[in-house]
């Protein structure tokens, strides 16, 4: 599985950009995301911060990742201008069908593959070696496209559940 996402990422966008990721609760089919291309585009098109033009990035990654980028050096991003941007979410997860916005859903490289594993069901999965200390998580609470690049896909004893597992670093 090729993880190198970040030559997707605007290279003119500022490293302390603003990133929301929204991660479904399911792959996305060929066809919706086509369709959710055009969403994307629509939405970064248009995004304004009080009446302003923001400079902000939106796409799909590995069929499941929306990722939303807002460069502030031009334009800051305002309550109403990220609401905007939730609203968008909700919009494709009625569309789709999806869940969006569960926080409690992790997702993890295991064998090639992308799987989501119920917060409540870690320790389980662990302790049971369906994950390990290096398996890949993505790390979806990063806020920065710098935080992005680099630790967005991380191994497991590197980000914040290390602790919740009682791993020593």
């Amino acid at each position: 599985m090729d993880l190198n996402f970040q030559q997707h990422l605007p290279e003119d966008f500022n490293d302390d950009s603003r990133v929301w990721i929204y991660q479904s609760s399911r792959l996305f089919f060929i066809s919706e995301a086509l369709e959710m291309e055009s969403m994307l585009h629509d939405f970064v098109t248009n995004w304004k911060s009080h009446g302003a033009p923001v400079k902000g990035y939106a796409n799909l990654f590995f069929g499941r990742f929306i990722i939303i980028m807002a460069d502030e050096t031009a334009t800051g991003v305002s309550g109403c201008s990220t609401d905007s941007s939730v609203r968008l979410i909700k919009a494709i997860e009625q569309q789709f069908n999806v869940d969006m916005f569960n926080r409690q859903l992790l997702a993890f490289v295991v064998k090639d593959k992308i799987e989501t594993i119920p917060l409540a069901q870690l320790a389980y999965a662990f302790e049971n070696k369906f994950v390990n200390e290096d398996s890949l998580y993505f790390n979806n609470t990063v806020l920065s496209k710098k935080e992005l690049e680099q630790n967005w896909i991380t191994p497991i004893k590197k980000s914040w559940l290390a602790r919740q597992l009682g791993i020593k670093s």
